[in-house]
């Protein structure tokens, strides 16, 4: 059976990384969602890891293959826990690659059993990221179509702006 970890912060889950998910569900047995703590990621993330957790669990209800589960550990350490081979990510730009390239060959070093996957975003969502959502959302913009229902929702109830 071919486990694979689709690692994130996921603040908030976008329609691009559930597009990313959603593919790599097709190519794996199992997909294990690893919503990652990242306190200190830009000052800290807007949703509570229990409520980013709730939203990718919504997000990805509909994909039989599909768990998702918190994390605040190595990310190779989380593979070995969870018996997963490939470690799979999201592309959208030469930015992201570079970033994402240093990170896998980083994850390689710790553990060379762990491969990493690059799936590239479609066109609709390369520009696509959880802080640009936030951004617009925080100015009162529409990022309907841009998250999940749910999540657009939250985020509605969170800055309390609407248009």
């Amino acid at each position: 059976m071919k486990r694979a970890l689709c690692p994130g912060t996921f603040d908030p889950m976008t329609s691009g990384h559930l597009d990313i998910i959603e593919r790599a569900a097709c190519i794996f047995d199992e997909v294990v969602v690893a919503v990652a703590a990242s306190p200190d990621k830009g000052g800290g993330p807007l949703f509570s890891i229990e409520d980013r957790v709730d939203m990718a669990t919504q997000a990805t209800a509909h994909i039989a293959n599909v768990t998702v589960r918190p994390f605040d550990s190595l990310l190779v350490d989380l593979a070995r826990e969870v018996h997963a081979t490939v470690i799979v990510k999201g592309l959208r730009a030469v930015t992201d690659f570079e970033r994402e390239f240093q990170m896998a060959q980083l994850n390689y070093r710790l553990d060379d059993a762990v491969e990493t996957l690059f799936i590239v975003s479609i066109p609709e969502y390369m520009y696509l990221s959880s802080s640009a959502v936030k951004q617009i959302a925080g100015h009162g913009g529409s990022v309907s179509g841009l998250v999940p229902a749910h999540v657009n929702e939250r985020l509605i109830e969170r800055l309390g702006k609407r248009r």
